[in-house]
């Protein structure tokens, strides 16, 4: 079978979904995005892209930070309330039983039910078209304990995280490798000598 072309347009999935959050402790929003991701590692820079019309949107823009904070299977229902519903007519934290952490570099609230809540702070605002870019670099990574293991290693797996894919909300399956795995050397193993030398010495 041959392939069928459509107009251009945005089909690359599947797309992290996150709830961000701003403002501050007192009056704070909650805005879903799916357009989000990682565009450095020296410094770590980060971007979300949002609609003008948003209400988060001026919010963010003029204090120059925000949050993300990584979404679950369990956080589903509330992570599409908060991408549907507006802020200036709902509290998002109090509707959906959302709790706030305070932060360390940046006022917005933490989302305490989040594993990973990621502290930002905005360096640029590229204007697209439909939506506007914040380019912003973490400040911070505030990860839940209960998912570090005895040697300070984060276990993503336990998370529960879910992603976004044409208009869809889907639990990330198993690991089926890691980077890197393709061009790994295998391991050589040592053949058990050792019943082989007690032999020997037992024929002494």
């Amino acid at each position: 079978m041959g392939r069928k072309i459509w107009k251009a347009g945005t089909f690359e999935y599947p797309l992290p979904v996150v709830m961000v959050s701003c403002g501050n402790m007192k009056n704070s929003n909650i805005i879903t995005v799916a357009w989000t991701g990682i565009i450095n590692t020296n410094p770590p820079l980060v971007y979300i892209s949002i609609r003008p019309n948003r209400y988060s949107y001026n919010i963010i823009k003029e204090n120059k930070e925000f949050v993300i904070n990584l979404t679950t299977t369990k956080l589903a229902y509330a992570t599409d309330w908060c991408g549907v519903k507006s802020g200036e007519k709902y509290d998002k934290f109090k509707e959906m039983n959302l709790h706030k952490e305070k932060a360390k570099f940046v006022k917005c609230p933490l989302i305490k039910e989040s594993p990973v809540s990621i502290e930002c702070k905005v360096k640029e605002i590229i204007k697209l078209g439909s939506h506007d870019m914040f380019i912003a670099e973490v400040k911070s990574i505030d990860a839940d304990e209960k998912y570090i293991d005895e040697k300070g290693a984060f276990d993503i797996s336990k998370c529960d995280l879910i992603a976004y894919a044409n208009g869809g909300y889907y639990p990330l399956a198993k690991k089926i490798g890691k980077f890197g795995y393709s061009v790994q050397k295998k391991k050589k193993y040592k053949k058990n000598t050792s019943s082989k030398k007690e032999k020997n010495i037992k024929n002494v």
